[in-house]
């Protein structure tokens, strides 16, 4: 290290806390921007190494156990407004395909990791030129475990990443301390899209998707069932969604809080009524849940990852899941004459997973069957969505 970055880097080191070396956490075919700071609305402060784009930004602190699918975290728009922590260690140790992004751009706020490392010295192969290209700050050089461990103490945070060279630190947290709460913010509207969209052919049964921040796999699950998908803005109405002889219809995955979502919830009321085939994922099977009655809440630290053990109740079959949601439907406040009941739990927590109607093809799940952990657990979702539809020809 230079004497000139010596004297660069005397504001982190009076502060005690021991800076990274850039050339040990962020592969030299990466390259770096220089040191960064990482602070947390309760007023910690961890130094770093800054290596995606250049600026500073932030939002709600969640953590991912994930070892691998990076790139599909990185571009699913349910992680909108967020800042995510990697828990394991080394990030970027394979390359970045196109075709495996979730959708056209990344929505995370900006990315935390121990280590940037580079499998390819390809550029545009590298996770952090997607991050460059779109404007998402990341830092590398944390100590995301015991980060991890301290966020499951305090409970969901606000966190920041700083401009390369920021020094202050008083003002790096005062800064994270006046970002939007994720609670006031619409994130469905800023992820879904204003026209609709068709994928496959005419002669193919349809299917009608309303995107709350839809993953590409889903589509893919669809097709490779023989449907053709019209995916549909949050803002439909119900005559759109079931107009041309739609055979069945997906509430899709998405970010934020479904309690400011009163319109699709409405949307999904008048879906029930309706009886046909229906599927809600993730977001989606939270905005069901409220129509058929439940209340929702905030986890305290959110299911974030693709290791979540899930017990379905009639079988009693256990299955490994992806997850990514802050939100939970309360189990005890669904109405017995809704028709519905919880069909899945979480093994964790108890939390619930999933709810089935006991008369109408409506199911719903927490999870993402469109995920791979397992790495097929969960496709049987798709597999059961696919017979309803097929008995009601």
């Amino acid at each position: 290290m230079s004497d000139a970055v010596r004297r660069t880097l005397a504001p982190y080191r009076r502060s005690l806390i021991p800076l990274p070396e850039s050339a040990s956490v962020v592969d030299a075919r990466i390259g770096d921007h220089g040191p960064a700071l990482l602070t947390l609305e309760d007023g910690s402060v961890f130094p770093g190494v800054a290596w995606g784009a250049p600026i500073a930004a932030g939002g709600d602190l969640v953590v991912n156990t994930s070892q691998s699918g990076y790139q599909e975290i990185c571009t699913d728009p349910s992680y909108a407004g967020q800042v995510v922590l990697m828990t394991y260690p080394l990030i970027g140790n394979y390359g970045r395909l196109i075709a495996d992004d979730q959708s056209s751009r990344p929505w995370l706020r900006g990315l935390i990791v121990a280590n940037a490392t580079a499998a390819i010295t390809e550029d545009a192969a590298q996770i952090a030129a997607l991050l460059r290209q779109h404007g998402v700050p990341a830092i590398a050089g944390v100590e995301t475990r015991s980060l991890a461990r301290r966020l499951r103490e305090t409970g969901a945070q606000r966190a920041r990443i700083s401009a390369p060279w920021e020094s202050d630190a008083e003002a790096a947290i005062t800064a994270t301390r006046a970002l939007p709460r994720w609670e006031d913010q619409d994130f469905v509207g800023q992820v879904s899209p204003t026209s609709v969209q068709t994928h496959g052919e005419a002669s193919e049964p349809l299917v009608a998707v309303i995107d709350f921040g839809l993953k590409a796999n889903i589509v893919r699950a669809l097709r490779a069932r023989g449907f053709r998908v019209r995916v549909h803005p949050h803002t439909a109405t119900i005559d759109e969604v079931l107009q041309g002889g739609t055979s069945g219809v997906v509430l899709s995955p998405g970010p934020g809080d479904p309690a400011r979502l009163e319109g699709p919830v409405a949307l999904a009321r008048a879906l029930i009524k309706n009886g046909a085939p229906l599927l809600g994922i993730c977001l989606g099977h939270q905005i069901i849940g409220r129509a058929a009655g439940a209340s929702t809440r905030r986890l305290a630290v959110g299911h974030h990852g693709a290791n979540h053990p899930v017990r379905d109740l009639p079988s009693g079959s256990v299955y490994v899941t992806a997850q990514n949601h802050e939100v939970e439907v309360v189990g005890d406040t669904l109405p017995a004459s809704s028709g519905f009941e919880v069909s899945q739990i979480n093994l964790n927590d108890n939390s619930v997973e999933g709810l089935r109607h006991t008369s109408l093809p409506i199911e719903t799940v927490q999870y993402h069957p469109e995920g791979s952990p397992g790495p097929l657990d969960a496709t049987p979702v798709f597999d059961r969505f696919a017979r309803a539809i097929e008995a009601r020809k």
